[in-house]
């Protein structure tokens, strides 16, 4: 249940919240445009004849599934005798309505669901009715703007977002290409050729380089790095059977890595799989 709200309907300070998606208006302050200091006993006048109960039945008939029909039927029966009294209160514990609520409090009063609320305006006046449903729907007019705005503006920085996101992923995830002198280099085993194709340096270069970090490279590595390294192990598998130099199968790989990060970037696979 969301804090009141307040509209201002022919100088009169008109209160209203949401609950469970819908709108309670207060029966309270529309009374006080009649009769500022007996706004209770005008709410009773209302709900005592019989309109008002009929209205509030069917409507409580039609969205609530726990409503008495019994008490609201022996009600109706007995509205229209001058000896009939009926209370909010009394409505909303015998017949369980949730149409009309009582709250209680400095923020309290009778409130009741925008349809039954404007049955009630009509009752009151048919021109307070008309302005109190003008400015009704011009307040939620701007509300649905406002929510309009802000989901476009959330998109938008979405779209930012994401672009700065793969941005930082190129520059991360992306090897580098291998240069001349760095394919020439014997490297000492086949796991620092697979760091070199795709890391752009060795696990002991890493480790120089990370003398606080615990793990090792590939510890440390992408959930894109390291799809990308299971293939390119199956790979250099293959190569090696091939008989290719350490040097040639070192660019190829290189250039696998390349080619695959891009086309994981590409197709936003990097956001699929975190």
């Amino acid at each position: 249940m969301s804090k009141n709200k307040k509209i201002e309907v022919k100088g009169v300070a008109i209160s209203f919240f949401s609950s469970e998606s819908k709108e309670y208006i207060s029966l309270t302050d529309i009374a006080r445009y009649r009769d500022a200091e007996r706004t209770n006993y005008i709410i009773q006048n209302w709900i005592r004849t019989k309109s008002a109960i009929e209205f509030c039945g069917l409507w409580e008939q039609l969205n609530n599934d726990n409503f008495k029909g019994i008490k609201f039927d022996a009600f109706k029966n007995e509205s229209g005798s001058n000896s009939f009294s009926l209370t909010p209160q009394k409505w909303i514990e015998e017949t369980n309505a949730v149409g009309i609520i009582s709250k209680s409090g400095r923020y309290g009063g009778t409130f009741a669901h925008r349809d039954i609320a404007f049955e009630f305006a009509t009752w009151i006046s048919a021109e307070f009715k008309f302005y109190l449903i003008k400015e009704f729907q011009r307040l939620k007019k701007e509300e649905n703007n406002r929510l309009e705005l802000d989901w476009s503006l959330q998109r938008t920085l979405s779209k930012i977002n994401y672009h700065i996101h793969t941005d930082a992923i190129k520059e991360n995830l992306i090897p580098k290409e291998i240069s001349a002198k760095e394919s020439t280099i014997i490297y000492a085993s086949e796991a620092d050729v697979l760091n070199m194709a795709l890391f752009g340096k060795t696990a002991a270069q890493w480790r120089t380089e990370n003398t606080n970090t615990e793990g090792n490279i590939r510890d440390h590595a992408s959930l894109v790095q390291l799809v990308v390294l299971t293939n390119l192990e199956s790979i250099n598998a293959v190569f090696i059977q091939q008989g290719l130099t350490q040097k040639d199968r070192l660019l190829k790989l290189n250039k696998i890595a390349i080619d695959q990060i891009c086309i994981l970037i590409k197709h936003k696979i990097t956001e699929r799989i975190k």
